[in-house]
C-alpha cells in the first residue's frame, strides 16, 4: 500500500508539468449537422438485391381456424381429445415447454395452472 502511495505521489508533480490541450479551435457549426442516411430499400453498390428471407414465415390471421374452438375454454384440458380436430394442434401446459417451430395451421391449446383451457390459438 505504502508503495503505491508513494509511486502516486511521485507522478502527480509531473502530471502538473503537461501542457494542457488547447480548445481555441474555430467552431464548425457543421459539425452538428445531421448525416445523410443511404436509401435502406436500395441494394449497396455491387451487391445483387434479395429476392427474400429464408426461414421468415407470414403470420396469417387464425390460418388454423382456432377461433373454431373458443367453446371450449375454460374447459377442463381433457376434452381436447374428444374435439374431433382433425390437422395438427398442441397442448401447452402451465409453464410447460413447447416447440419454437411455428406452424401458421396448427392450433395450440394453452392450459392454466389447474389444467383448464385459457387460449387458443395458432402456432
Amino acid at each position: 500500500m505504502n508503495k503505491a502511495l508513494t509511486a502516486l505521489l511521485a507522478i502527480l508533480p509531473l502530471a502538473a508539468c503537461m501542457a494542457p490541450q488547447s480548445y481555441d479551435q474555430p467552431f464548425d457549426p457543421s459539425y452538428n449537422q445531421p448525416v445523410p442516411m443511404a436509401d435502406p430499400v436500395a441494394p449497396a453498390p455491387g451487391v445483387a438485391p434479395v429476392a427474400g428471407i429464408s426461414g421468415l414465415q407470414s403470420r396469417e390471421p387464425d390460418a388454423c381456424h382456432a377461433g373454431d374452438y373458443r367453446h371450449v375454454i375454460g374447459q377442463p384440458g381433457s376434452v381436447i381429445p374428444t374435439l374431433g380436430i382433425t390437422r395438427s394442434y398442441n397442448v401447452v401446459e402451465y409453464r410447460g415447454i413447447r416447440s419454437q417451430e411455428y406452424d401458421s395451421l396448427r392450433i395450440v391449446f394453452r392450459l392454466d395452472q389447474a389444467g383448464n383451457i385459457t387460449n387458443i390459438d395458432c402456432g
